[in-house]
């Protein structure tokens, strides 16, 4: 089994922080935000009159206006108004190996002098499907251009393989902006129904088409919708640890009775590696749990910063797209450009600095337990991999409806806290952060030191 960690600190003996004093540091924060960050307000106001809500993607927006980034080097961001930043975001996990990395800048140099775009075959593309389905146990890959088209494509093949339409999906999961995979993302609970037996809620402007959905960590009620509804689903698609409400681990052998009720019922099991990949361990999160899924999709960390997406998995499902009856398109899959990307991220990431990377990540996990045990704070740190989350709750969140009870003003206090004194982590007050191969424990410690200041003022009343 590939070296990776989970770990989970509860924190029992906690105490309320009065909203009053929540509210008065919000403000303070938000006031302290606006007076750093003039000049991306500027170029906010700016864009917002062609790029809707000023992004490029609604992901890069939150109120009142996103930091616009001039540069980045190394574990570090550069804003228009020459703030520096610890990045912890590090692009939503997309760069295991830092800004940057001084060979990857070698290697696509290098590659882009022989071309940019063959709209072929090359030996680049057969060398990075090589790496792929060692390091992630496929015994056929194809590649895409992304996270959702890796999604598109793997629910497509399971649908023509199995002969089935209907598709699983875990509530409160993420898996890109494909129409069946936005469903129940994260809904309403005015429009959920029970905690047990979710309804699917969708999204204005997508037909989905059959999906079910069901809760995390909960395998009686993946079995009972199995059991009623006989040769319905062509797949389930999960991500092994939900990363798009910080972090939620699965119960211990939840995966493993998951991959026995898929199996029984003739269901596909893909598994959602695009958040997990390289930064769950050397092998991605499969063989962390000792469950192989059917199809794996994979993005982000496998490509260093550089566009890419792949899918594969077992060869007699992969075999749809060999005799046609599943299609697969892209002018840019396998672009030399992203094929040298997977094959330098490959030799970068050794077993060996993956280790070192999680290993400084624990360490700051423990840190932060010990601040929030000596200030009886209402939360709890988790982490898996290289990616940690502090989780405003006393109690595990271990599902969507868990999710839903944290303290979300605690949560972007927490997350203002952090910009204003030059650490960034994602915006959507999840607070899940990575760190890479290029953070040093200098840059680790200065997490546990800010996070010491938060709890000093949370008790300063």
């Amino acid at each position: 089994m590939p070296t990776s960690s989970q770990t989970l600190y509860l924190n029992k003996n906690c105490k309320q922080v009065p909203p009053a004093v929540v509210a008065k540091l919000l403000s303070e924060e938000r006031s302290l935000y606006l007076n750093r960050t003039k000049n991306s307000k500027i170029i906010f106001e700016k864009t917002s009159n062609i790029l809707p809500l000023g992004v490029p993607s609604s992901f890069q927006y939150y109120p009142p206006y996103p930091i616009s980034i001039k540069s980045a080097q190394g574990a570090y961001l550069f804003d228009l108004d020459e703030n520096k930043y610890l990045d912890l975001s590090m692009g939503f996990g997309a760069l295991q190996i830092g800004h940057s990395h001084p060979q990857l800048i070698k290697d696509l140099t290098k590659t882009l002098k022989g071309g940019n775009l063959y709209v072929a075959p090359s030996d680049l593309s057969s060398k990075a499907a090589e790496v792929l389905s060692k390091r992630f146990n496929l015994e056929m890959v194809r590649f895409t251009n992304s996270g959702t088209e890796s999604i598109l494509y793997a629910i497509k093949v399971a649908k023509v393989f199995t002969q089935r339409n209907g598709l699983i999906k875990i509530e409160g999961g993420y898996h890109g902006g494909y129409d069946p995979s936005t469903v129940s993302t994260k809904p309403s609970l005015d429009l959920a129904g029970s905690e047990d037996s979710p309804n699917p809620v969708l999204t204005q402007g997508t037909t989905p088409g059959d999906v079910a959905v069901v809760p995390y960590n909960n395998s009686l009620a993946l079995e009972k919708l199995l059991n009623e509804n006989p040769n319905r689903f062509a797949a389930l698609l999960i991500e092994p640890v939900l990363e798009n409400i910080g972090i939620v681990l699965p119960d211990q052998d939840y995966l493993t009775k998951v991959r026995e009720l898929t199996s029984k019922h003739g269901v596909l099991l893909i598994f959602d590696e695009v958040k997990t990949g390289l930064t769950a361990s050397p092998n991605g999160a499969a063989p962390v749990f000792g469950v192989q899924p059917d199809l794996i999709t994979l993005a982000k960390s496998i490509g260093g910063g550089i566009a890419v997406g792949a899918f594969g998995g077992k060869k007699e499902i992969m075999a749809k797209i060999v005799d046609q009856t599943a299609t697969h398109f892209g002018t840019y899959n396998g672009n030399p450009l992203a094929m040298q990307a997977i094959l330098t991220v490959d030799k970068i990431l050794t077993p060996e600095l993956i280790s070192e990377a999680i290993a400084r990540n624990n360490r700051t996990i423990s840190h932060i337990n010990s601040i929030i045990h000596s200030y009886q704070l209402p939360a709890h740190v988790l982490g898996f991999g290289t990616k940690g989350a502090v989780t405003w709750s006393p109690n595990q969140v271990r599902n969507y409806r868990d999710y839903k009870k944290i303290d979300f003003e605690l949560a972007e206090l927490n997350y203002l806290w952090n910009l204003n004194r030059g650490i960034i982590t994602p915006p959507g007050l999840d607070d899940q952060w990575l760190i890479s191969i290029q953070h040093n424990e200098k840059d680790t410690e200065y997490i546990s030191q800010t996070f010491k200041t938060l709890a000093i003022a949370l008790r300063s009343y």
